[in-house]
């Protein structure tokens, strides 16, 4: 009930309640003691009295139970706001219509939202105290092997030119690991703040991918891993991507697949193949690795998340590297799973549409469609 019709319900009652009970019982009075005028008189004052006191009580509980009572069970509520407890739900039912009702309402939303908040600072404290953890510890391996190395060419310990070739091309490889969570550092950071660096543009699926097959190649032939590359797309099939960052979904997919091989006879075994799905391009990066259990496959995308399997020091991984792919591919419109089998290895699929040109259209059409892709 509204304020208003309470207030109009208060005042009839103190007004017009009253006057017509004092009629009533002076009616009744005036017949009960016909002439005799001070009995009258004292009767009407204390029917009139008690009538008043009466009236004074009903209202006054009326107004508590419906104004003060709920304004009280609010202010605790705020108090319980004001100390960080967002549990506090009030025991009023919220469903009471009128502007009490809307308060109520109004806090609920508030509380919700302000738990919802303060429940996502908690995980995201965790994600980054997690996230300095992992990076912190896999900063130190490759420092502690730069060091090592670097130690042993000053004291001579390389004395062949193998030797020392070997150790400047580790202390290399260590440099680049440090440079690769560093760069993950700086692109997680983007993330949060939603501003990725994006330069998108059209590209020739053919040429793209061969150029980083090449790339790729020459990294896992330094470590013994067979890399098998098809392509079934037609050599006209263009994307609108950006490279950079498209370079570094495949990277990561790539070194995510290197560090859980681990067969037990020793050959690492990566198949890249890109397929024609006619309105679309699909890309399938599959490991011969240890795989992925089902229970595991639906969270390998989420920030921070590693499977029984990975929790190992040796893999090292700031643990964001998959949730930067996903990220990555559905800012260009894209979309990312994985399959796997314990035992036999992962498949990573990820799908970008294909840049096509309507000629039968007319020119301003052309232009529009053409503008909507560069602004993916």
């Amino acid at each position: 009930m509204r304020f208003r019709t309470r207030l109009m319900i208060a005042s009839t009652t103190i007004v017009v309640i009253p006057f017509i009970l004092v009629m009533g019982t002076f009616y009744l009075l005036q017949r009960a003691v016909g002439g005799d005028s001070p009995r009258l008189v004292n009767y009407t004052v204390l029917a009139f009295g008690i009538i008043l006191v009466t009236n004074s009580l009903i209202l006054t509980t009326w107004l508590r139970k419906s104004f003060f009572e709920p304004i009280y069970e609010l202010n605790i509520a705020m108090k319980n706001i004001k100390d960080g407890n967002f549990d506090y739900m009030l025991p009023t039912d919220i469903n009471e219509k009128g502007e009490i009702g809307e308060l109520y309402r109004n806090y609920e939303d508030m509380r919700l939202r302000l738990k919802e908040s303060a429940d996502e600072k908690v995980l995201r404290e965790g994600q980054n105290k997690e996230l300095i953890s992992n990076i912190s510890h896999d900063l130190k391996t490759p420092i502690t092997a730069i060091k090592g190395y670097s130690q042993g060419l000053l004291e001579g310990v390389a004395d062949t030119p193998e030797r020392q070739m070997k150790y400047i091309r580790t202390i290399y490889n260590k440099a680049n690991d440090m440079n690769n969570l560093i760069n993950e550092l700086t692109l997680y950071s983007s993330i949060d703040n939603n501003r990725i660096p994006y330069n998108f543009t059209r590209i020739n699926v053919g040429d793209y991918f061969g150029d980083c097959i090449e790339e790729i190649g020459m990294e896992l032939d330094s470590k013994d891993i067979k890399l098998n590359y098809a392509n079934l797309t037609t050599p006209d099939t263009q994307i609108v991507a950006d490279p950079e960052q498209l370079k570094r979904v495949v990277n990561n997919i790539t070194s995510n697949s290197v560090k859980y091989l681990g067969r037990e006879d020793g050959t690492g075994i990566i198949d890249i193949r890109i397929l024609d799905e006619v309105d679309s391009v699909r890309v399938e990066i599959e490991d011969n690795g240890k795989g992925i259990g089902a229970q595991d496959i639906p969270n390998i995308f989420d920030r921070f998340y590693r499977t029984d399997s990975s929790r190992n020091s040796k893999q090292g991984g700031s643990g964001i590297g998959l949730s930067i792919v996903k990220k990555i591919i559905e800012d260009h419109g894209g979309y990312i799973w994985a399959t796997s089998h314990e035992g036999e290895g992962t498949c990573m699929h990820f799908v970008l549409r294909k840049y096509r040109e309507h000629h039968e259209k007319t020119d301003s059409e052309a232009v529009v469609e053409h503008d909507v892709f560069e602004d993916i």
